[in-house]
């Protein structure tokens, strides 16, 4: 009698033990990485050279070209450094968008660059003549040419980096062209 009880008791607790596990292995979920589309911008232009400037009216009226040419891009994100000329340059985009400014640190440009990567998405990244550049590179983009530091402030970077890990990108020029000085200084004399 005992020995039926035993078995009893074997053939239940086994039930319960097996009862939960699945019939096929389970497969590992996979979660797949976001494409991610990254547009880089330099601040617009601003009043004066001092430390923390704001935006001069040149510079608002490009920062709104910049939310007009935005307006499709489907952004999620909005980044900028903690300056008023930057953060006045995403102000428009944020506000047509209804996304918050988040601001990252322009001296950890590589931590900042890996965590893009990862998190996948759309972004609008504004930030300065020498870290735009920069931070295209570490996104596996062309940087091009040195951004001339007194007037170029056109520049559109889109870097897309694929599911595949694979980066392209291009620059575009939005609002006000940038004319260098030689070509300025060409056509004065010309007319």
């Amino acid at each position: 009698m005992t020995n039926k009880i035993a078995l009893l008791t074997l053939i239940i607790v086994s039930a319960f033990i097996f009862a939960g596990c699945p019939a096929e292995p389970v497969q590992p979920t996979r979660v797949e990485q976001k494409p991610l589309v990254v547009f880089l911008v330099r601040h617009a232009e601003k009043v004066d050279a001092s430390k923390d400037p704001e935006l001069s009216e040149d510079g608002k009226t490009r920062a709104d070209e910049l939310a007009k040419a935005l307006a499709s891009a489907d952004l999620e994100h909005i980044h900028s450094t903690d300056f008023i000329r930057t953060k006045d340059t995403a102000a428009p985009v944020a506000s047509k968008t209804g996304l918050d400014v988040e601001t990252y640190d322009p001296k950890d440009l590589a931590g900042f660059a890996a965590s893009l990567k990862k998190s996948g998405g759309r972004h609008l990244v504004v930030g300065h003549s020498n870290t735009t550049p920069e931070l295209t590179k570490l996104l596996g983009g062309d940087a091009g040419t040195e951004i001339d530091e007194k007037s170029e402030y056109d520049r559109l970077y889109v870097v897309t980096i694929g599911k595949d890990g694979t980066a392209n990108s291009v620059m575009l020029r939005y609002g006000k062209a940038f004319v260098k000085e030689e070509e300025k200084a060409k056509a004065k004399a010309a007319e």
